[in-house]
């Protein structure tokens, strides 16, 4: 007589089990709890496997160990030869380290993992599979990008069972791997359809542990929800040991952050530019979202912003017409909406400033500034009275701060790397908050004017 299947609840935010279907999770979240068959065959294989290897590195057993007894091995990195990715991992990627990487439709994980995998096969053995495309479609792909591989070494895989991917990593001695992706594989441990969450936990789990215990490095691509985050069950984020995202702008420009990194830290963030020929390095951003024009002209602001531990210059656009309608409009492209209208309302408090044109703002190079990021404060303001005067802010100006709504200027963080940042690229005139004054901001070559209120930078700038 065959076992019924167990039945667990699994939480998708938290990744913890219930017994029964609730409402709320203990950890705060309603309606995220899922239900998952788990056969008593597969709980018990699973077990033995668990048991004679020791967990996921393949060690014996044999108890615990005094700290002092056990070896201490550094993890070796391997640099990729892209430098944003590498920037990002904090020097290259970890031998035998599972990663994933997620990101909307179209982001371009494929396009990046496609070239990684291609340079890792001029080293040693590696494998893309593919569960859901061809194999014509992929290698139309290397041969569309133009990317170097060695063809000893590059296998391609059309394969959705775990055990069968496991199967060719083993026979071809498989050191780098690409799992494409997570969503679309299914393991014999578990039960359902795939992408379901028993599917999703169980096939992440037998892959990591063949990593582990082969020192494979491996990448696996993730799916998204409509909220731009990781779809499938929380604990697929527990498992591995990397998590990358692609945040897609609205124009060519990726960008690429770590949340999680079990060898490295995750302020990093890497700057690609999609194009024709794949995704592409920007090793110095600045360039691109500054608009290069020699020509001087009425709304054009210059700021600094922070993205991770990384400082990027953009250029802030404002341009103001007189209203046709009865009501003016406001409008702006990688910004947010309500930062704008609450300093439109703090320079027609402090200042007198009328408004009663149509505004509109943009970030040159299509980047998009979080709610969050209150440093360009100042030069947002700056570039809308720039417009709205006729007055041009000469291209040697950087200007940094936040405005706060009694019209004082408050100190921002990482001051003296931005104003590094600034002064390297040949700004010679740069707006600071007070506080944020410091000694080695002198020998910098740039003149450094601290402002205190919003009144002291009118003064300046005109």
């Amino acid at each position: 007589m065959v076992k019924a299947a167990k039945i667990e609840f699994v939480c998708t935010d938290c990744g913890m089990n219930h017994t029964r279907w609730q409402g709320q999770c203990r950890c705060g979240a309603w309606n995220t709890l899922v239900e998952m068959k788990i056969p008593k065959a597969a709980s018990k294989n699973a077990a033995t496997r668990t048991t004679s290897t020791g967990g996921y590195a393949g060690l014996t057993g044999g108890g615990s160990k005094k700290i002092n007894e056990i070896e201490s091995i550094d993890a070796e990195k391997r640099s990729t030869g892209i430098g944003e990715l590498d920037r990002v991992l904090c020097g290259g990627v970890t031998t035998g380290s599972v990663n994933i990487i997620s990101g909307d439709p179209g982001a371009g994980k494929t396009t990046l993992l496609s070239d990684l995998v291609a340079r890792m096969s001029k080293t040693h053995a590696s494998l893309y599979c593919t569960a859901e495309e061809s194999l014509s479609q992929f290698k139309n792909r290397v041969h569309r990008l133009k990317l170097d591989y060695d063809e000893d070494n590059l296998y391609l895989l059309a394969e959705t069972s775990v055990e069968a991917i496991i199967d060719e990593l083993d026979k071809n001695k498989i050191k780098f791997a690409v799992i494409d992706s997570i969503q679309a594989v299914v393991t014999e441990n578990a039960n359902g359809s795939p992408g379901s969450p028993s599917q999703v936990k169980s096939s992440a789990q037998s892959l990591t542990q063949y990593c582990k215990q082969n020192n494979v490095t491996m990448f696996i691509i993730a799916h998204v929800n409509k909220n731009n985050e990781i779809a499938g069950p929380q604990t697929l984020v527990h498992i591995v040991d990397a998590l990358l995202h692609i945040d897609t702008n609205d124009g060519q420009i990726r960008t690429l952050r770590a949340n999680k990194n079990r060898f490295g830290d995750i302020d990093t963030v890497g700057i690609f530019k999609m194009c024709e020929r794949g995704m592409l390095s920007v090793d110095n951003p600045s360039e691109i979202f500054l608009s290069g024009s020699s020509t001087e002209s009425p709304g054009s602001t210059i700021t600094c912003i922070r993205k991770g531990n990384r400082n990027l210059l953009l250029e802030i656009q404002c341009l103001t017409t007189e209203t046709e309608a009865e009501f003016p409009q406001r409008v702006c492209v990688g910004l947010n909406m309500n930062r704008i209208k609450m300093l439109t309302g703090i320079l027609r408090k402090h200042t007198k400033t009328k408004i009663f044109h149509d505004t509109f703002f943009n970030i040159v190079g299509g980047l998009k500034i979080d709610e969050s990021e209150t440093c360009i404060d100042l030069a947002l303001v700056t570039a809308l009275l720039s417009s709205l005067n006729d007055f041009v802010i000469p291209r040697n100006t950087c200007i940094m701060g936040e405005l706060s709504l009694n019209g004082d200027v408050r100190p921002i963080d990482s001051g003296v790397p931005r104003v590094k940042e600034a002064a390297q690229h040949g700004f010679t005139e740069i707006f600071i908050p007070y506080r944020n004054y410091h000694k080695s901001m002198e020998g910098l070559g740039a003149n450094i004017k601290a402002v205190k209120t919003i009144h002291e930078l009118i003064e300046l700038i005109k």
